[in-house]
């Protein structure tokens, strides 16, 4: 009853949700998706300590998924590597009987950005796609079953690395110094500093999803409010000031207007009042008067000195 529960339960999420993977908006529900489809995908006759890589639908194309199954004594004493993970020795898995399944995700920069979407990092920025390892159970009688359930890993004396270097484009030359940021399943995001000689190579304790991430430059004008009095003053200010200088100019239009007016009226009234002969000056007309002298008169009685 219960396996064919789980069927209905595995072929509804697969209906639903691969018919538009861009749809996907939550990461929790991506992992059920990527693990469905590597438990189908995978023979159920995997070799132990073989990595096999995934190769996902065409709506989930920038995912990297690898997939190797252990056995749960055999990864305690040996440790496992798997491309950017890596696991040493006294790596517990829980519960484990026999055998675990460990998968691998690289989300590309498509896909990380739903842990935007997902998590506060607000003030921060990716610089590195989101890289995930979890662990399902893949025992013989479970293996390629239609109800895998997550196991826990829980790293032992030395905790898990997962590095970075070929999965960013910083190096160790551009000298910033990203955090390493740890996202837990229950909506929790943690930054921890790395070691300063490994910058890009980050440590953790358990199994998850992690990336890098540096603090997001600051902009002085973003997700800054502006108040509604502010609004309503520099709408006022704006305002007044658009009005006064509409004024001025009808000032000075009306002003232009009387000068010009008042020019033309002289320049009738001194044409009206007096006709000027025109007459040729060069090769100008120009008017011209007429030449008069005003007759030299005495203005005292003239005696002239006696010789």
């Amino acid at each position: 009853m219960d396996s064919a529960f789980g069927l209905f339960l595995m072929t509804f999420s697969w209906v639903s949700f691969t018919c538009d993977g861009q749809s996907v908006k939550s990461a929790h529900v991506l992992d059920l998706i990527i693990r469905d489809h590597t438990f189908m995908a995978l023979d159920k006759n995997l070799r132990t300590a073989i990595p096999q890589s995934v190769d996902l639908p065409a709506n989930l194309s920038g995912i990297g998924v690898d997939a190797v199954r252990f056995r749960c004594g055999s990864l305690r004493r040996y440790g496992a590597h798997l491309k950017e993970f890596h696991l040493g020795t006294g790596v517990t898995v829980h519960p484990c009987i026999e055998r675990v399944m460990l998968i691998r995700q690289n989300m590309g920069h498509n896909w990380s950005s739903i842990y935007y979407a997902n998590y506060d990092l607000s003030g921060y920025q990716l610089v590195s796609p989101i890289v995930g390892l979890l662990a399902y159970n893949a025992d013989d009688d479970d293996a390629n079953s239609s109800n895998p359930f997550q196991l826990g890993i829980v790293a032992g004396e030395r905790p898990m690395t997962i590095d970075f270097t070929n999965a960013t484009k910083l190096n160790k030359e551009d000298g910033i110094k990203p955090l390493c940021a740890s996202f837990e399943g229950d909506g929790r995001m943690t930054l921890a500093k790395g070691n300063p000689l490994t910058p890009l190579v980050c440590v953790a304790k358990r199994h998850g999803h992690f990336g890098l991430v540096v603090e997001s430059p600051p902009d002085q004008f973003r997700n800054k409010p502006i108040s509604r009095w502010k609004v309503a003053v520099g709408s006022t200010i704006g305002a007044a000031l658009g009005a006064f200088l509409l004024g001025l100019l009808l000032v000075a239009m009306l002003v232009r207007v009387k000068k010009r007016s008042r020019m033309v009226e002289m320049e009738r009234r001194a044409y009206e009042e007096e006709a000027l002969q025109v007459s040729m000056v060069g090769h100008v007309r120009a008017p011209t008067a007429h030449g008069t002298r005003t007759t030299p008169i005495i203005e005292h009685d003239y005696r002239p000195h006696p010789r």
